[in-house]
């Protein structure tokens, strides 16, 4: 009896790990170790948008990286002044360091001057892209 309900208990919290980890991947935030962060284009590889710049952190054998390069090309080409920008996590290791990414892909929200104003690990959804580029100018 008591090895049934230590198994009820560890499915349990298995279960309620997933539910809270699927809920909170993908979700635009703001972290409090990104303040102050600025990115320029030297660092990017590419030239910063007008108004903000959506930077992906990727690699080669990620499936999300493949959709959320997708949703943020179409956030890149249908907002005026937004560009995107896409990293090969494996060739900047340094980068990926200094900036504390864990996991691709990884989408960075710059304002015009390149200081990080959101964080999106996972793949974000178009919405709270464009939500967080309003908050970003």
């Amino acid at each position: 009896m008591a090895g049934l309900l230590v198994c009820v208990a560890v499915l349990a919290a298995a279960s309620a790990y997933g539910v809270l980890h699927k809920r909170r991947s993908g979700r635009v935030r703001v972290r409090g170790r990104d303040d102050g962060k600025r990115l320029g284009a030297d660092r990017l590889g590419g030239e910063l948008g007008e108004r903000a710049t959506l930077v992906q952190f990727s690699s080669a054998f990620c499936a999300p990286c493949r959709a959320t390069r997708r949703v943020l090309g179409e956030v890149a080409g249908v907002v005026p002044g937004v560009t995107h920008i896409e990293i090969d996590a494996e060739a900047h290791l340094d980068l990926v360091r200094e900036l504390d990414i864990l996991k691709t892909p990884t989408v960075l929200v710059l304002d015009a001057d390149g200081h990080i104003v959101r964080r999106a690990t996972g793949q974000p959804r178009k919405a709270d892209v464009i939500a967080a580029l309003g908050e970003a100018v």
